[in-house]
């Protein structure tokens, strides 16, 4: 499974690595089709955070982790009951997924790595345009890929962990650090409870913590490995209009009502251009101003626009350049139209006319983008936008989540110990990278446990994840254990924390 290259790096493994690589290696390729069998156990739970016909799945999905957890000799295992979720909800009573922690490990002459993960997953369906159905793991032989949702994100780099400590257990090595697991069931959805708990358990449970790490976030491209130190953030917002007290006949009602449909399509389209420039004002001014340093941190990172039309499947890209691109995905904020909820979806004609609609659509921040600020921006922009209309409709736009932009130090031990291991596993150094993508919870483990937080990627660039035929290359899945497995002994003997 190693490439000629990485064959080399490990023969390079000075001291008493070298023996303990070979050992911890060996058993993850001996385990591969017990490991894929897990993840298909896993993924078959419809653990859509979403969707709140679904939360007894998201409840379902956390206790299959537990016993996976029991199963390999994790200690202090833990169901974090976050009590019941904020509206807006159907149900009033909706309880929250718990957090499930645990140990392996509690020697006070090791260092304390806090891994963090989450087991909700995005919406999915076969009549979205998958090829299998999305909640039955498919392997493809031919293709050397698992197709499932959850595959990439983030059900299998969650079970990679577990899959280290049973490789280890079973070759007889031992594990260098002490594990802590932090996996929540709520990170689709905005990570609503998880600041808390972190909060209470900063001096508690995350007592002693020495650093974090993360496999939640992809590639690049899909032929060099990363490390990502950046993120952008997300706010993400609802416009709402209502007018009619119910569903109205268009034969009837058509040309003499005030439409809630027609207003949000006017509100919405007032947010962003065809071009993706946001259109609402004071917005854009508050990033932070390209300097010359930063410039010059993109211009040899190993990308093309040929990795993004693969990621996407067309040639749809404003961009013709990487580093356009790069920056427009990492240091630029973008908003996005998600979809509208309430209005007529299904096959077939039905002339109603919608008496309630809602408009969903989110902003990726960076810095030094206020999140306070931003909210009371897009709110003024859309009421301003709805009064131009001069309809007798109601509108109200509202904040559903938000989460923080983060920025990390790349060159602390927590970095240097994964670049190692990466040059170990795949025979080559990574780039270093920053994300469009947003994880809303790694400031709040920054700041609140006062350590380094790192993102050690699994799946490729073109894993497709929240979107149809998700999948995650065997090959991925399995040197991604290899390099989490060579991550902790290398930190482990790095003389910071």
């Amino acid at each position: 499974m190693l490439s000629r290259l990485a064959k080399r790096s490990i023969m390079s493994v000075s001291g008493s690595l070298k023996p303990k690589f070979d050992k911890v290696f060996g058993k993850v390729d001996e385990l591969k089709p017990q490991f894929i069998e897990t993840l298909g156990k896993a993924v078959a739970i419809p653990a859509v955070s979403g969707d709140e016909s679904l939360r007894p799945m998201v409840v379902k999905k956390a206790h299959f982790l537990v016993e996976e957890l029991q199963r390999l000799g994790f200690s202090d295992v833990q169901l974090k009951q976050l009590g019941t979720q904020p509206p807006p909800v159907e149900d009033q009573k909706l309880q929250l997924p718990p957090v499930v922690l645990s140990r392996y490990g509690n020697d006070p002459n090791k260092k304390t790595l806090l891994v963090y993960g989450h087991y909700d997953v995005q919406p999915a369906q076969l009549s979205d345009g998958w090829e299998t159905e999305p909640f039955k793991l498919y392997v493809d032989e031919d293709k050397q890929l698992m197709r499932a949702r959850g595959s990439t994100d983030d059900t299998g780099p969650l079970l990679c962990w577990l899959n280290v400590v049973q490789a280890h257990k079973e070759s007889g090595v031992e594990l260098p650090v002490n594990l802590i697991t932090c996996f929540e069931g709520m990170e689709e959805s905005g990570s609503i409870g998880l600041e808390g708990l972190i909060a209470e358990e900063t001096d508690k449970y995350f007592k002693g913590v020495d650093a974090v790490c993360i496999s939640d976030n992809y590639w690049l491209g899909t032929r060099k490995p990363v490390l990502t130190y950046g993120l952008r953030g997300c706010n993400y917002y609802q416009t709402t209009v209502e007018g009619p007290g119910a569903d109205l006949h268009s034969g009837i009602f058509g040309g003499v009502i005030a439409e809630p449909m027609v207003d949000l399509f006017q509100v919405m389209n007032s947010l962003v251009d065809a071009k993706g420039k946001i259109l609402i004002d004071g917005v854009n001014e508050m990033v932070a101003p390209l300097t010359e340093k930063e410039s010059k941190l993109y211009d040899n990172i190993d990308f093309d626009v040929d990795d993004l039309n693969s990621a996407s499947g067309s040639k749809t890209s404003f961009y013709d350049n990487p580093k356009d691109i790069l920056m427009h995905r990492w240091r630029y904020p973008s908003l996005s139209l998600h979809g509208i909820e309430g209005a007529f979806s299904g096959q077939g004609a039905k002339t109603v006319i919608p008496a309630k609609v809602h408009g969903k659509f989110s902003i990726r921040t960076v810095p030094d983008m206020d999140s306070d600020k931003l909210n009371k921006l897009v709110s003024d922009h859309c009421d301003k936008a709805f009064k131009k209309l001069g309809s007798p409709n109601k509108c109200k736009t509202e904040l559903i989540h938000d989460g923080n932009y983060w920025v990390s130090d790349p060159h602390n031990a927590s970095f240097t110990a994964a670049a190692k291991a990466t040059k170990v596993v795949y025979g080559v150094d990574p780039d270093f990278t920053r994300e469009g993508g947003s994880i809303p919870i790694t400031v709040s483990f920054q700041e609140l446990l006062k350590t380094t937080v790192m993102l050690l990627p699994v799946g490729r660039g073109d894993d497709g994840a929240h979107s149809i035929n998700e999948k995650l290359d065997i090959s991925n899945f399995i040197n991604g254990m290899k390099t989490m497995a060579a991550y902790l002994h290398f930190y482990a003997e790095s003389p910071e924390k």
